[in-house]
C-alpha cells in the first residue's frame, strides 16, 4: 500500500512540475499587452504555435469593444490555472495596401558612424588616438569642436587642421549622448589623423511592405539598415527611395544565401523618415499608392498554417507564392522574429531556392489580412526564415503621423 503511495505521490509531483513549466514558459513567452482591432473578437484558443498547450487555454473570451476602450483579461490553462493577466486594448481597424514591389534605399547618417579603429604610424612610433580616447566601434560622432560632422570629409578637416591639439568630441553610443576628448597625431604622410574609419551613407535593396493610402506613408524591409562593418542600425539624418528593377536571381543554397539583383532607376518614389529595429519608414509620392487596401491583422491573428507572400523575382510586378507559417512567438523579447515561415511554392523555390538577400520586407498575408513580412533567411536552409508581425511594423510607421 506505501509502495502504490509512493508511485503515485511521484507521479502527481512530476505531472505538478511539468504543468508548471508549461505555465511558466507560456506566461514569459506572452506580452503584458494585446491589441484588439475594432469589431475583431479577442480568442485565445486557437493553436499560435507559442506551444501545444496553448490550446488549453480558456476558450474564446467574448471580449469587443471600441477605440479606446482597455479590459484586463485572465488567461488560464485547463480553464483553471491562472497564466497570466493581460491587458486588452482596443485599437481603431488599419487598412495598408500590401507592397512586394523591390525599392532602392539612399540614405545619410546623422553624424558619422565609427567603423573602424587602427593604429597610425608616427615619427615617435605606433599610436592609437581613437582607442586612447575611449572610442568604440559602432560609436556615432556628432560633433567636433563644436561643428556637427555629417560627412568623412568633415571628420578629416577638422583633425586635420587641429595642429596635433585636443579636440572635443560630442558622441552617441547606443542612446547615450556624452562628449570625450581626443589628440590626434601627426602621421608619416605629415598630416593629423585621428586613426579611425567612419561612414556616412549607405544604399542598397529591399521589397516594400504596405503603403497607407490615407497618410501617404509605407513601411519596408522588416528590419532596419545596419552597417556592415558594426551591425549597428545606422543613425538616419536624410534619405529617400527610388524606383528599381529585379534583373536576376542568385540562388541561395545551404550556407549560402542568394540574393535578388536589380539597377536602381531615376525615379525618386518617397523620402524616408525612420530607420529603426522594425523597419525603415517615410512618405510616399502620391501618384505610387495604387492597389486595393486589406486589414492590418493584430499578432493574436497570426495561425499557424497556409499564407500567401507577394516579393518581385523580375521587373517591378511582385507575385503571390504559398507559404507556410510554421511557428508564432507572442513575446516582445526580439520584435523581428515573430514567426518562423516556410516557403511551399515550387515556382519560388525552383527561381531562389527559398528565400534570398532583398526579399526582406516581403508581405504575409492569410485570411485576406496583412500578418506580417519576411525579415531574415535561415542560413541553413533557405526554404525557411523569420518574419516580423505587421502589428510590429505598424507601431513604428505612426510615429511618422503622430
Amino acid at each position: 500500500m506505501r509502495r502504490k503511495y509512493r508511485v503515485f505521490a511521484g507521479t502527481f509531483s512530476v505531472l505538478t512540475s511539468v504543468v508548471l513549466a508549461f505555465t511558466l514558459l507560456i506566461q514569459s513567452s506572452l506580452p503584458d499587452r494585446f491589441y484588439l482591432t475594432e469589431g475583431e473578437q479577442f480568442d485565445m484558443s486557437s493553436d499560435y504555435g507559442l506551444s501545444q498547450t496553448v490550446k488549453t487555454v480558456e476558450k474564446g473570451i467574448p471580449l469587443t469593444g471600441g477605440p479606446g476602450e482597455s479590459y484586463q483579461v485572465d488567461l488560464r490553462l485547463f480553464g483553471a490555472i491562472a497564466v497570466k493577466n493581460v491587458q486588452v486594448q482596443v485599437v481603431p481597424k488599419q487598412y495598408v495596401i500590401p507592397g512586394g514591389f523591390p525599392f532602392g534605399i539612399k540614405m545619410f547618417t546623422d553624424g558619422v558612424m565609427v567603423v573602424g579603429i587602427s593604429d597610425l604610424l608616427t615619427p615617435q612610433g605606433k599610436a592609437n588616438p581613437a582607442q586612447e580616447a575611449g572610442i568604440h566601434m559602432g560609436d556615432v560622432i556628432l560633433q567636433i569642436n563644436g561643428q556637427t560632422v555629417l560627412s568623412n570629409e568633415d571628420v578629416a578637416e577638422i583633425i586635420g587642421a587641429s595642429a596635433g591639439r585636443p579636440v572635443t568630441l560630442v558622441m552617441k553610443r547606443k542612446e547615450d549622448v556624452f562628449p570625450l576628448q581626443l589628440k590626434p597625431v601627426l602621421g608619416e604622410d605629415g598630416t593629423y589623423k585621428a586613426g579611425i574609419w567612419v561612414r556616412d551613407s549607405s544604399a542598397g535593396i529591399g521589397t516594400m511592405t504596405f503603403l497607407d493610402p490615407a497618410t501617404n506613408t509605407f513601411g519596408g524591409l522588416g528590419h532596419g539598415v545596419c552597417d556592415v562593418d558594426t551591425g549597428e542600425i545606422l543613425p538616419l539624418s536624410s534619405g529617400e527611395i527610388v524606383e528599381v528593377s529585379i534583373t536576376g536571381v542568385e540562388k541561395g543554397k545551404s550556407g549560402q544565401p542568394g540574393e535578388l539583383k536589380g539597377s536602381f532607376g531615376r525615379q525618386t518614389i518617397g523620402t524616408l523618415g525612420i530607420n529603426g529595429e522594425t523597419g525603415v519608414f517615410g512618405r510616399m509620392q502620391t501618384n505610387m499608392i495604387t492597389g486595393d487596401p486589406v486589414p492590418l491583422a493584430m499578432r493574436q491573428e497570426v495561425k499557424e498554417g497556409p499564407a500567401v507572400l507577394y516579393t518581385t523575382l523580375e521587373g517591378t510586378e511582385p507575385q503571390e507564392y504559398a507559404i507556410e507559417i510554421e511557428r508564432v512567438y507572442f513575446g516582445d523579447g526580439n520584435p523581428t522574429k515573430n514567426m518562423i515561415i516556410r516557403i511551399t511554392d515550387p515556382r519560388l523555390l525552383a527561381e531562389t531556392g527559398g528565400i534570398v538577400q532583398g526579399m526582406s520586407g516581403s508581405p504575409i498575408l492569410q485570411n485576406g489580412k496583412l500578418v506580417g513580412a519576411v525579415t531574415h533567411v535561415f542560413v541553413n536552409d533557405p526554404t525557411k526564415g523569420y518574419a516580423i508581425f505587421a502589428e510590429n511594423m505598424e507601431t513604428t510607421r505612426s510615429i511618422l503621423i503622430s
